[in-house]
């Protein structure tokens, strides 16, 4: 199982402040796909289809899931939840945030497509989300 360090809690940080500040967000077309890369993440992990959701993760992202072990399997042992419906997509700039109904998730824009930063994460509050995977 991955467990968030302190340290590694900044990315969250960063995400949500990105989201925050960057003040326009995108509709249609790039939330849908922002909100379908996430589920493919949660999908595949159920599935139990390692390399299909090592495929999801974000390069920072697939290398420290893949720290200490293959991502294939660290991502099956990650903390995620079981997939469930899009609540909210909401697209800024190269990032995205897509609440599900067990989970929240960040992506990221990358020449390939959307790609996950961070997933299975919490909010706490006034706090840093908490989240089981993220990149470092």
């Amino acid at each position: 199982m991955l467990a968030a360090v302190p340290h590694r809690r900044h990315i969250a940080v960063g995400v949500v402040a990105a989201l925050s500040l960057s003040g326009c967000a995108a509709t249609g077309g790039r939330e849908n796909a922002a909100a379908a890369a996430a589920l493919r993440l949660l999908d595949a992990v159920a599935a139990g289809d390692g390399a299909a959701a090592c495929a999801t993760l974000a390069p920072d992202t697939l290398r420290e899931v893949a720290e200490d072990e293959p991502c294939e399997q660290a991502i099956l042992d990650a903390d995620l939840p079981e997939p469930g419906p899009v609540e909210k997509s909401a697209v800024y700039g190269q990032w995205a945030q897509v609440r599900l109904a067990a989970d929240t998730e960040f992506l990221a824009v990358f020449p390939g497509g959307w790609r996950v930063v961070a997933a299975g994460c919490t909010p706490r509050g006034d706090r840093p989300y908490d989240c089981s995977v993220q990149g470092g």
